[in-house]
């Protein structure tokens, strides 16, 4: 089973006020596990940057001013989609964002049935807790201390992750291994030979002191009946 996980960075929030898409990061997944296929790209947004928009992601203008425009990636990045599923972490904004670009340059938008949106599986994981990525990341336990500045492809290498974890890939893993941990035992108790019985050789003495302890216990002790049982066997009675 092959995934996308995306994610972007803008100029802003809204496409419709003509802000744009600056990078796109891109993780195959294969059975959601990373196959180490990546498709990364900045963009030249043909406008300049707010300042509130390159505190977010450290992206100027100036650094952008050379890179390719999106209708010179357009091939390259829809190849690379081809007709997988797409993961992303509150889709509804990278989704305006491509559309838009998408639009532009004369293609068929991205049906939103094509995506899952990790954002609405934590809030019904999560209902009531903080589910950005970074909130999702310090519950379960991922690294994401290079993560100063956004930036799309680490985001979508953390989202990977995180998509993992809600989708219960951590859960599984420890199921194998408890798996595996209880067959080993099987194989170990199958192949252990049971010890021979020990066999308790008593003296004379210990044998008179036991008929003596027996006697005094009168007549009621049921052990009498054992013990002239086990001397007329021994007897060969």
């Amino acid at each position: 089973m092959r995934e996308i996980v995306l994610d972007t960075e803008t100029t802003g929030l809204d496409p419709f006020a003509g802000h744009r898409v600056v990078e796109i990061g891109c993780i195959e997944l294969v059975n959601r596990i990373p196959s180490g296929a990546t498709y990364q790209t900045y963009l030249n947004p043909e406008r300049d940057m707010p300042r509130e928009a390159e505190a977010v992601h450290g992206l100027s203008a100036a650094f952008l001013v050379d890179k390719p425009l999106f209708a010179e990636v357009i091939e390259d990045f829809l190849s690379f989609l081809s007709e997988t599923t797409l993961v992303i972490h509150n889709a509804g904004f990278d989704l305006a964002f491509l559309n838009a670009e998408l639009e532009r340059v004369g293609r068929p938008a991205i049906p939103r049935e094509r995506v899952v949106d990790t954002l609405t599986l934590a809030r019904r994981r999560h209902p009531g807790g903080p589910n950005r990525l970074d909130d999702l990341c310090a519950r379960y336990g991922i690294d994401n201390s290079r993560r100063s500045k956004h930036g799309a492809l680490l985001d979508a290498e953390l989202l990977a992750e995180v998509y993992a974890e809600l989708v219960g890939g951590r859960q599984a893993r420890l199921g194998l291994g408890e798996e595996v941990v209880i067959a080993r035992r099987a194989a170990v108790a199958a192949t252990r030979r049971r010890a021979a019985a020990r066999v308790v050789h008593l003296t004379d003495e210990e044998r008179a002191a036991h008929r003596a302890f027996i006697t005094n216990l009168g007549p009621a002790a049921i052990w009498r009946d054992y013990q002239s049982s086990d001397e007329g066997e021994k007897s060969g009675g």
